[in-house]
């Protein structure tokens, strides 16, 4: 056992507690913070590196053995996810300390933004099926909070299909949480996998994953069920808006990606075919959305769920090849679709509006601005040799290895019409007709709001031309999901 695979769950959620004592204090709970997030993501690489060399590590809590106690596991996967969400964590929170009013602040965005990191990290470190669940709710309840406070009157009407849908959603998983223990007699997730190997009738379990498909395909924003995120996701502040959309649906992702490998792999005849053809159509409609838009953080928004497709493309292809392309697409991702969203705040606030054909010619008056969201934008395009280009690659390779050809093409349209949208944001709001004067925009400079981006773009960058090593690491992630007795002798003890 490691204790230090709580720490990512722990470290936020005693902070959380202690600023709920400093609500009123804003600069002690910036310092607070700001410390708070660099130590969780130095927490973070240190355990990462001792789940490379030494192997998956567990925690059983209050000592009891699973599969009868609750367990914690941090394999190659779930470290990865837990260091991702803490760089977005800080360049989201240090972007939010230039960009939400004092009255928000004080408002508790701190407490719950740190509760936000806890359900997150702790739905990528659970072993146990009822705590992803707990874990799901606590990093919900958190955004629930944190999109509706201090919002306008259309914000909190477009939240409310969030709230409604999630808890639908969370009513569902509960379902299936019984269904599955009434079959197996256990919600340890790697006991549950030995348990589906032993059964008898296999039809049962592929009933179980298609309503798991549901409800994760809900949270993770999948066609047909993505409605809810474009308006959700367009009202909140830049900040929270960047959060949600590189971390909340990559959850629901982690969690459809965890348990058909390692619980509904049974039959990937039917129940992976159904991810595909998911798949293609939330490539598709999610890109029609962002084409049709003219509103930067809406085209952004409708963006969220065409790239989702490209995750769950992998897993529907399910082998060694695409579950790495996979990993190193959620990784990309994350990293540019939040640095977009603050883009697209920075960009607001010097023009006061998100809408496109209100903008021009920042290219002239913030050029730094505009050339960095260039790169940010080829990238989420896929255009050499930035990181979105490999990890693109890797799928449609692998697709064309399987003979995968229609969701291939459907890839390579949406890779365009993705360009397309996003040359748009660029033509309109920083290649255009210069809309502000020069006195204007001498006094909205945002030098300071390019700090916490320019790191992410970098990251990016930095993906793409060390693109090799990346991928070996994500086809050394690949070989551990695909063979999941890694994961059962590590959780089980087993020899």
């Amino acid at each position: 056992m490691n204790n230090l695979v709580i720490l990512p769950i722990l470290l936020p959620l005693i902070v959380g507690v202690v600023l709920i004592l400093f609500a009123k204090n804003l600069k002690v709970q910036r310092i607070i913070s700001g410390i708070t997030v660099f130590a969780l993501l130095a927490g973070a690489l240190y355990l990462a590196h001792i789940v490379y060399y030494q192997g998956i590590q567990t925690l059983e809590l209050g000592n009891w053995p699973a599969p009868f106690g609750i367990v914690l596991v941090a394999d190659l996967f779930a470290i990865l996810m837990v260091i991702l969400a803490s760089i977005v964590g800080i360049a989201c929170l240090f972007f939010g300390f230039q960009t939400l009013s004092e009255e928000r602040q004080k408002g508790y965005f701190f407490p719950f933004y740190f509760f936000l990191l806890t359900g997150v990290n702790g739905a990528f470190l659970t072993g146990d099926l009822f705590n992803l669940f707990v874990f799901f709710e606590v990093m919900l309840l958190s955004s629930y909070i944190l999109i509706v406070h201090g919002g306008t009157k259309y914000q909190l009407r477009e939240s409310i299909k969030y709230v409604i849908i999630n808890i639908f959603a969370s009513g569902l998983f509960i379902v299936g949480v019984a269904y599955i223990y009434g079959v197996t007699g256990t919600l340890n997730m790697a006991d549950i996998s030995v348990k589906v190997a032993e059964l008898e009738q296999q039809g049962i379990l592929n009933v179980i994953a298609v309503l798991f498909l549901v409800v994760f395909g809900m949270k993770g924003a999948l066609f047909p069920l993505y409605f809810w995120l474009p308006k959700s996701y367009f009202g909140p502040p830049a900040a929270i808006a960047a959060l949600f959309g590189g971390l909340l649906t990559k959850v629901g992702i982690y969690a459809i990606i965890r348990t058909f490998t390692l619980i509904f792999y049974h039959d990937p005849g039917f129940t992976h075919n159904i991810i595909l053809f998911l798949a293609g159509g939330t490539m598709f409609f999610g890109v029609l959305g962002a084409v049709s838009q003219f509103d930067f953080k809406r085209i952004l928004s409708f963006h969220i769920i065409s790239q989702v497709g490209y995750m769950v493309m992998g897993l529907g292809i399910f082998t060694r090849l695409a579950i790495a392309g996979t990993i190193f697409y959620i990784a990309h991702h994350i990293i540019v679709k939040s640095a977009l969203f603050l883009f697209a705040g920075a960009t607001q606030k010097i023009t006061g509006t998100t809408d496109l054909k209100k903008m021009g010619g920042l290219l002239k008056t913030h050029p730094y601005l505009g050339w960095f969201f260039f790169v940010a934008a080829i990238s989420l395009a896929g255009i050499p040799p930035l990181s979105g280009f490999f990890s693109k690659f890797a799928l449609i390779l692998s697709g064309i290895e399987e003979g995968r050809y229609f969701i291939v093409a459907i890839s390579l349209v949406v890779g365009l019409l993705t360009l397309f949208s996003m040359m748009k944001i660029f033509i309109y709001a920083f290649w255009g007709e210069q809309k502000l004067s020069n006195e204007e925009a001498k006094q909205r400079k945002v030098g300071k709001l390019l700090l916490p981006i320019v790191p992410l773009v970098f990251l990016s960058i930095i993906l793409g031309l060390a693109a090799e090593p990346v991928f070996q690491f994500s086809l050394v992630v690949a070989d551990q999901i695909l063979d999941p007795s890694i994961y059962i002798n590590s959780v089980l003890n087993k020899e």
